[in-house]
């Protein structure tokens, strides 16, 4: 192909224009192109995460030795949609000196023990993330004022089994009634019950539980939790509050999830306090996860139908004819009871 000049003259031929012929503009701002490679960050110190508040993280780092001390974290962009709660352990680099008004930043996550979990409701699949882990929950509630809820133990229950966590249970306010009646609801469940009143408080044998654990504390408002952290943890000064007389409901008065480390002359541990609730929604949890907790019960349901309920109305349950059968002894048919009851949970 050729064309005349302004002068007339016959310009060299040129062949046909491709895309490589585009001439591009070199970049205005002299700037990398962004990549998705990221720094390997081979300097990170691990660290605890003791406490949220409005995006920054206090963490623990150098734990347990002699230099161990508390800094202010934030978490890098690329973790934006990583939950990070109390309890994670986390990769933190930066400034990690901890002198005031400096700042570290969270890069990682290790991989997680446990992760303790709820739902706003059973039809709720979105999680909410109470602590990672933990492998302890000690689930605190008054034998009066508020009464007990054995539906929300039941909860509680599932919760920790799904997540793998050993329960506990302590009653507060014995004074005010006998809670026998109350325990009685969870005859054949492996958990250790501790009884708390005024004046009474088992301070020793629940601070024995907890050395060389994670132990996070759950109740519903105003069965005396904070109050039992503050005993158990001196200059912890987690609020307290009361109930209300006209609605018998406690009143919220934790409101974050904070560790706190208990220290004992046999040992260390951390008291993991959570602000107190009225519900807890088992959306995610699954009845698998529930049954695996039982494990000699869990060989039995192994010939039962695909997809049975396990509860006493199913149809060719393995465990309801085992129980028929006379093969469970005392102990094993209250632990079918006490499987029975949680999986009823799940409906409602």
């Amino acid at each position: 192909m050729s064309w005349l000049g302004d002068d007339g003259e016959e310009l060299e031929e040129y062949e046909e224009y491709d895309e490589s012929s585009v001439r591009t503009r070199p970049n205005p701002k002299a700037n990398r192109p962004r990549t998705k490679r990221r720094p390997a960050h081979a300097d990170a110190e691990i660290g605890r995460i003791l406490g949220v508040d409005r995006g920054r993280y206090s963490v623990l780092i150098r734990e347990d030795r002699p230099d161990e001390h508390m800094i202010t974290a934030t978490r890098a962009r690329e973790l934006r949609r990583t939950p990070i709660v109390t309890g994670d352990r986390a990769r933190v680099v930066g400034d990690t000196s901890g002198a005031e008004g400096t700042l570290a930043r969270i890069v990682g996550l290790t991989d997680r023990t446990s992760l303790l979990r709820r739902s706003a409701d059973d039809t709720d699949q979105v999680e909410r993330v109470i602590v990672a882990n933990a492998d302890q929950m000690l689930i605190v509630v008054a034998a009066a004022d508020p009464e007990p809820r054995a539906r929300l133990v039941d909860r509680y229950l599932v919760a920790a089994l799904d997540a793998g966590i050993r329960p506990l249970l302590v009653v507060t306010k014995t004074d005010l009634a006998d809670p026998a009646e109350f325990l009685r609801h969870f005859d054949g469940l492996d958990l250790r019950v501790f009884t708390s009143a005024p004046g009474r408080m088992p301070t020793s044998e629940i601070g024995a539980a907890l050395i060389g654990h994670a132990t996070v504390f759950v109740g519903h408002s105003g069965v005396g939790k904070s109050t039992l952290v503050n005993a158990l943890v001196p200059g912890a000064d987690r609020a307290t509050g009361h109930v209300n007389e006209v609605t018998g409901r406690g009143r919220h008065t934790s409101s974050s999830t904070i560790s706190l480390r208990y220290v004992d002359r046999a040992g260390r541990g951390w008291v993991i306090d959570t602000p107190g609730v009225r519900s807890f929604g088992l959306g995610h949890v699954e009845r698998a996860g529930i049954l695996a907790a039982y494990t000699e019960l869990a060989e039995i349901a192994e010939e039962c139908p695909r997809g049975c309920t396990h509860l006493p109305d199913a149809s060719d349950c393995a465990l309801n004819e085992a129980a028929a059968a006379g093969e469970l002894n005392e102990a094993g048919l209250a632990r079918l009871e006490s499987l029975q009851r949680l999986l009823a949970t799940f409906g409602g």
